[in-house]
């Protein structure tokens, strides 16, 4: 719980801004007026302390309690002098809205006041034992990206999204449902504006090559082509499914050649930079807002770089599936809906420790909360890239899980391990997400010389052989035995015993004996190739 202490009770505090506000504010004769808590019922002071009091247990900043929360509740209680239980939690709350616009409070202030009502419906709701409304969110507007399709395209399509939602995430049904009419429905578009087509079988291959001709010339990515006829056929095999009749030559028609692009990773010294960053912010952080936002920051990178979390996963983090004391955690329903374990290093349990004891009561269970609600889909991608944007460092959460594979590729984890670790079905997908890079090259190519060299070391301390002739004869026979007379002569430097030193003393001789006879042999071979005519060349 954060340690805030106030001046003055709750009511004190809100008598002492009506009184402001009616002085420097005033509002149009005839408006009904919030009146000050002396005439309230009892238990609606009471109830006011107690809604304070909740507000900072859940980590709201002092600030906003007294510039926003309290003035807002005090003006419900103050328009309806009613106890608590009685008050109408739609019609009698509104009325403290209309006395707000009423002081022509600007359209930014307007807004503050109607979050803090609904701020102090919930507190009315929680006290009743009532359960929490959350509206279905709404994410862009897809209708748009229905136009100008035929209705029983749009009655398939439904019914296909129907089919694709059984395996999204409920915090990103929204999102997916917006981009599955984007995506699903662009080359249809494209078809019906070009194409007289009544029925599937009027749509021909060609049609589809004029699509891929004509969209990377439009500034289209090749691999933003090959979503649209992935998806497209994906749509044709569920219609064939249902019994339409679909053309094979639609369903066999192959996109462009891609790129082979690496992923995109971080160097140690990059994630060196993030993570001092984000260290010294959770050291530096004051005020309990503070605190707890660097350690959410914190916590967050290292779950996305020690343990390769998905952003989606991270938003989605449950408490139950939380095992700090066994040092890994539980990712639930991750891509292709697959459950696995994920262990964490000293660094992420410790941060994830931090975080905790700041974390704050919220609405649901997931560890990560920011204004006492889950996190947004936005919030995590712009924290990270403003750690980036302050260290000088490019970065996005995804490439924090690349550079998490990356980093075990390269520090020999095999990868089976990575596949398991990332949640990756196809050993495929671990191979491209975690590239081995040049470093493991150089590394693997002087680790193999290095043990080569060492096989060869007992040959590689022996004087080097000489060369032969380009006829094939030693360039010096003499020289073989002036080297092994060489080295005979180095053994008498060494403490012999009697036998020994008779043995290297013949041995001696007999070479000496060698020498003098190849000395010999060669001057007779010299002296008749002296007297040897010359042939002429033909």
């Amino acid at each position: 719980m954060n340690e805030i202490t106030f001046a003055t009770t709750a009511a004190k505090q809100y008598d002492r801004g009506l009184r402001r506000g009616r002085k420097f504010a005033p509002v149009p004769a005839g408006t009904p007026e919030p009146q000050p808590t002396t005439a309230w019922p009892p238990e609606n002071v009471t109830l006011l302390e107690r809604y304070r009091a909740w507000l900072v247990e859940l980590g709201a900043a002092t600030s906003v309690i007294n510039h926003h929360r309290i003035p807002m509740a005090g003006h419900i209680l103050g328009l309806n002098l009613k106890p608590h239980p009685q008050i109408n939690l739609d019609s009698d709350l509104e009325r403290a809205m209309t006395y707000v616009k009423a002081k022509k409070i600007r359209e930014a202030g307007q807004k503050n006041f109607r979050h803090s009502l609904n701020w102090f419906r919930r507190f009315l709701r929680q006290e009743r034992g009532l359960a929490e409304m959350e509206p279905e969110p709404v994410y862009g507007h897809a209708e748009r990206y229905q136009t100008g399709l035929p209705d029983w395209l749009l009655v398939q399509l439904e019914q296909f999204l129907h089919l694709r939602q059984a395996n999204w995430r409920p915090s990103r049904r929204a999102i997916s449902t917006y981009q599955f009419w984007h995506k699903y429905t662009r080359l249809w578009r494209w078809l019906y504006a070009h194409v007289d087509a009544a029925e599937l079988t009027d749509i021909k291959r060609r049609h589809l090559y004029a699509y891929i001709d004509e969209m990377p010339a439009a500034g289209y990515a090749v691999k933003s082509v090959n979503q649209d006829l992935r998806s497209f056929q994906a749509t044709l095999r569920f219609l064939q499914e249902r019994g339409f009749s679909v053309p094979q030559a639609l369903l066999s028609l192959p996109g462009l050649k891609e790129p082979d692009s690496l992923p995109r990773f971080l160097t140690d010294e990059q994630v060196g930079k993030l993570r001092d960053d984000l260290e010294n912010r959770a050291r530096s952080a004051r005020t309990p807002a503070q605190i707890r936002d660097a350690c959410l920051d914190r916590a967050v990178f290292y779950l996305l770089w020690q343990a390769g979390l998905r952003r989606g996963e991270v938003e989605d983090f449950l408490l139950a599936d939380l095992r700090l004391r066994e040092r890994h955690l539980i990712v639930r329903r991750g891509k292709g809906v697959k459950d696995r374990a994920v262990y964490l290093t000293d660094a992420a349990a410790k941060s994830l420790k931090a975080y905790l004891a700041v974390r704050g009561p919220g609405r649901t269970d997931h560890v990560f909360l920011y204004r006492y609600k889950p996190l947004s889909k936005d919030l995590i991608y712009g924290r990270i890239k403003a750690a980036g944007k302050r260290t000088g460092v490019k970065v996005t959460p995804h490439m924090l899980r690349h550079t998490f594979a990356t980093q075990l590729v390269n520090a020999g984890c095999r990868i089976t391990a990575i596949q398991a670790l990332l949640g990756h079905r196809r050993l495929n997908s671990t191979m491209v997400y975690a590239r081995v890079h040049d470093q493991t090259v150089a590394q693997d190519y002087y680790a193999a010389m290095a043990l080569i060299e060492k096989r060869l070391e007992p040959r590689l301390n022996l004087p080097p052989e000489p060369l032969p002739e380009p006829n094939g004869r030693s360039p010096n026979r003499n020289g073989d035995t002036a080297r092994l007379l060489t080295l005979a002569a180095a053994l008498e430097t060494e403490p012999l015993t009697e036998n020994q030193r008779a043995a290297l003393t013949e041995l001696q001789q007999g070479l000496a004996a060698l020498a003098e006879e190849y000395s010999l042999s060669d001057a007779i071979v010299n002296e008749q190739a002296a007297l040897s005519p010359v042939m002429p060349l033909p």
